[in-house]
């Protein structure tokens, strides 16, 4: 079949749209008529050369739509079902997915840029075109696999449903899933992004206090207040640690998040924790730099941890996600700048680019 995508021929030139040819729909596959995609930070990484991404590349991770056609094997989702997608496909069988780790399957993912098969479903003119994050969403369909199609109650709207799979999964499950975050325990969260709002609203759901957000730009450390924040440190106009330290009494805080993926960062949130206190990296460096600590600081017990994807099992989390947004106890709408169509991806990485968006979400209908 064919549909519209936005396509990336070269690092730090404009997406085109245009037409391409998506399929077959083979055994495991699910097809989805995409309804709205978020723009996201990660795709942006690929804009700007990233390595290990071949290219021509369709970005786009975190999406919401409509099966329209499944393979032979499928039973979990059916045509007419909505659904969220899973950028992280899991076999269900291997010692991952036995322990409930999902989120760090490798069997159902191919090498980057690929289909967990191995292969690509999207080519132009006889040249094959590569899938971001196991999806490529930045179009009017996309190919997954079976266990990325995780489905949703019908009622929920789409175009809020689609930042479940990136936002949302990544920030509350880092502060909920990764660190288990408990009542009354302390945070300070670095960068307030789209990522790092779902972290301070993951803490929040967890019972923490302080929640301190720290942030260049002042519109985001507004966003942070309105997301639960209970202090705000504007780190353009005073030093971060030195604060957080102010603010605990000179302890430090029980976890510091650093969602910016930057090693500067990283090394801050780690001298902002307290004895016994973690350090957990959510953003994604884009490069090769290194991180260095000084080692005796590790005698009091401190631990530095990644995440990924927030230590996410969607087919339990996305559900429970909407239920609390539908509940009202969590906020999505408010992550929402604008709207915009899939002819705008540009605008849209701008926008992202200069801290002028926290997300726009594509609508392709």
């Amino acid at each position: 079949m064919k549909t519209t995508a936005a396509v990336l021929y070269q690092p730090r030139t404009p997406l085109k749209i245009e037409e391409v040819e998506l399929g077959p729909v083979k055994d495991e596959d699910v097809l989805v008529r995409i309804v709205a995609s978020g723009v996201c930070h990660s795709d942006l990484h690929v804009y700007h050369g990233q390595e290990g991404w071949p290219l021509p590349m369709v970005l786009g991770h975190e999406a919401a739509g409509v099966v329209e056609e499944v393979g032979a094997t499928v039973r979990s989702v059916r045509p007419g079902d909505h659904v969220v997608i899973n950028l992280a496909p899991f076999c269900g069988r291997c010692e991952d997915c036995a322990s409930g780790k999902i989120y760090l399957c490798e069997r159902k993912r191919g090498p980057a840029g690929h289909l967990y098969d191995g292969g690509t479903r999207l080519a132009k003119g006889g040249r094959r075109i590569y899938h971001y994050a196991n999806c490529a969403a930045y179009a009017n369909h996309a190919i997954i696999h079976e266990s990325s199609a995780i489905p949703i109650a019908k009622h929920i709207p789409l175009e809020k449903a689609c930042l479940v799979g990136c936002a949302l999964a990544a920030g509350i499950g880092a502060a909920m899933n990764t660190a288990k975050v408990a009542p009354g325990q302390s945070v300070a969260v670095f960068g307030c992004g789209g990522v790092g709002l779902n972290v301070i609203q993951g803490t929040r759901l967890a019972g923490a206090s302080p929640i301190i957000a720290i942030d260049l730009l002042e519109s985001k450390l507004y966003k942070a207040r309105e997301f639960g924040a209970t202090e705000t440190i504007d780190a353009s106009q005073e030093d971060a640690v030195k604060r957080v330290m102010e603010i605990t009494r000179n302890r430090g805080v029980d976890f510091a998040f650093e969602v910016i993926g930057r090693v500067e960062t990283i090394q801050q949130a780690y001298q902002s924790i307290r004895a016994s206190g973690k350090c957990v990296v959510v953003g994604v460096v884009a490069d090769s730099s290194e991180l260095s600590i000084v080692p005796r600081t590790l005698l009091q017990e401190k631990t530095i941890m990644g995440t990924r994807y927030g230590s996410t099992r969607a087919p339990r989390d996305f559900p429970l996600y909407l239920d609390l947004y539908m509940q009202g106890r969590l906020k999505i709408d408010e992550l929402i700048t604008r709207y915009a169509k899939l002819e705008d991806i540009n605008e849209a990485f701008h926008a992202l680019e200069h801290g002028e968006a926290i997300r726009t979400v594509l609508l392709m209908e």
